[in-house]
């Protein structure tokens, strides 16, 4: 008969390997979302400046999601390595320009971070760490000025502008076609909310989207672009 002790041991081996499969969750590529600053405020519900002031009028981060081929994601992923701050402090002052909160109440962006990180960032903390993870998101936003892009064709002047046009030009400038998730302003006409795009599995490339992301609202064949 095993002694307690041996048992007790086992056990403890057991937890740790189950620990590090939950750590290494698998997933296949990320979503990689901008977000156009005009029309998230341009709501209902509107928006409150962060307390550095207003962001730039340019698309912004929204989230590096990673993703399934499924169409399924997962999340919370380890509650033992939550958001630090003092890691990427050297970033910080990137992240308040690129990746801005729009929340109300007013912060510094700190909360959105680390909710970024906590509930999807560790999903791909086999792969990227907590810097690497918003150095990653960065990098890829520098890869692709939305806005420079689409000059001259689709304007954030409160026009309408034809859905199949805008991802022609995205993707003749990325080289791959993007996602486009629209929300509704106050008067409840469609426009231009979010890009998706997706990267591969080590955050540095963009790919083919494998699935539609389920939380895409879609735009119709025609939609606003409001001025930030």
């Amino acid at each position: 008969m095993e002694s307690k002790g041996s048992i007790l041991i086992k056990l403890m081996l057991l937890l740790q390997y189950l620990s590090v499969l939950c750590v290494s969750q698998n997933f296949d590529f990320f979503f990689f979302v901008q977000q156009w600053p005009g029309s998230a405020c341009n709501t209902q519900q509107g928006c409150c400046y962060p307390t550095t002031g207003k962001p730039p009028a340019d698309f912004a981060i929204s989230g590096l999601f990673p993703s399934n081929n499924d169409g399924s994601y997962p999340y919370n992923c380890d509650t033992n390595n939550p958001f630090q701050q003092s890691q990427i402090s050297d970033l910080l002052s990137n992240l308040q320009s690129n990746w801005p909160s729009l929340l109300c109440p007013s912060s510094d962006g700190s909360y959105t971070w680390s909710a970024a990180w906590d509930i999807f960032g560790t999903c791909s903390e086999s792969v990227l760490n907590q810097r690497y993870y918003f150095a990653a998101a960065l990098h890829l936003k520098e890869q692709t000025n939305l806005l420079q892009y689409l000059a001259g064709v689709v304007i954030p002047n409160g026009g309408s502008y034809a859905l199949d046009v805008t991802k022609e030009v995205i993707k003749n400038s990325v080289g791959y076609t993007p996602f486009i998730e629209c929300n509704v302003d106050s008067s409840g006409n469609s426009q231009l909310y979010q890009i998706y795009l997706c990267v591969d599995i080590s955050g540095s490339y963009f790919v083919d989207c494998p699935v539609v992301p389920k939380n895409a609202v879609s735009c119709g064949s025609t939609f606003l672009f409001p001025s930030f």
